[in-house]
């Protein structure tokens, strides 16, 4: 496998990763299924009242460039699967403003949330800070990847879906259960989202016979960062600074833990 690798990222690869066209259907539907997910997620939130409009201007900073990844994301596999190379490429610039846009606001929002009520309530408080902070990471690191290897379309394609995989988070924690996973809330939703990226290594096996060494790395970056986060998350460091950020704010009057408010209705 590690020969594949590095025949894949030195020479852009197999016949798989040269051919432009091939599986873009695949790709696609993957696309919407995530895309629909995150907007499910984020819309019965504001449908059920679990939301507002009526919040800090970095959420709905943070809302509009969340939202314009997701058309991005969509349109770019739409011009693909229809051949529109040149509207795709087009459009493929704008990625590179959004990525560090992504990063930069929410890395401000998720700031801005732990100082203002410390995270929901079935998340550990360090937990929502530590690995909020460091998956949107990976997903940059991971998403400015992909962009680096666009001329190989295999490594793009791959990446950039395990890149999304983590984006669809948020959405999954708002359409599961999660104050009835308490204390694993945070695991569980995490776990889910891992399942895109396999799906796409079965859909490679089915199809080809092996694995694409994208899904290795991808899905190996995005699985190292959260046991990596949940580490320093739960570690006295990780702890001390998670009080320090909360410090004098309405998020330190909730406890650490995660918890069930006192008259709690499911």
């Amino acid at each position: 496998m590690v020969t594949s690798i590095g025949a894949g990222i030195a020479g852009g690869a197999s016949g798989r990763t040269a051919r432009p066209i091939a599986n873009t259907r695949f790709f696609t539907v993957m696309a919407f299924i995530m895309s629909l997910i995150v907007v499910a997620g984020f819309s019965l939130n504001l449908a059920m009242g679990r939301s507002t409009f009526i919040s800090p201007w970095p959420y709905h900073l943070h809302g509009v460039v969340f939202m314009g990844w997701i058309a991005l994301y969509l349109a770019q596999h739409i011009t693909a699967s229809t051949n529109n190379r040149r509207l795709h490429v087009t459009l493929g610039r704008a990625a590179y403003v959004f990525v560090p846009a992504m990063v930069a606001t929410g890395s401000v929002l998720m700031i801005v949330a732990a100082r203002r009520t410390g995270g929901p309530f079935f998340f550990h408080a360090s937990e929502f800070l530590w690995s909020n902070l460091m998956l949107l990471w990976c997903f940059g690191g991971l998403a400015w990847w992909a962009l680096r290897q666009r001329r190989y379309v295999g490594w793009h394609r791959r990446l950039m879906l395990c890149a999304m995989a983590i984006l669809t988070g948020p959405g999954l924690g708002r359409l599961l259960p999660m104050p009835f996973m308490i204390p694993w809330a945070w695991t569980i939703s995490t776990f889910v989202t891992f399942l895109f990226p396999v799906i796409g290594m079965i859909a490679d096996l089915r199809r080809e016979g092996e694995v694409h060494p994208a899904y290795w790395c991808g899905l190996g970056a995005y699985v190292a960062t959260f046991a990596v986060s949940m580490a320093l998350a739960y570690s006295p460091l990780g702890i001390a600074v998670s009080e320090w950020v909360v410090a004098g704010t309405p998020g330190a009057e909730r406890p650490l833990e995660p918890f069930l408010p006192p008259g709690f209705q499911p």
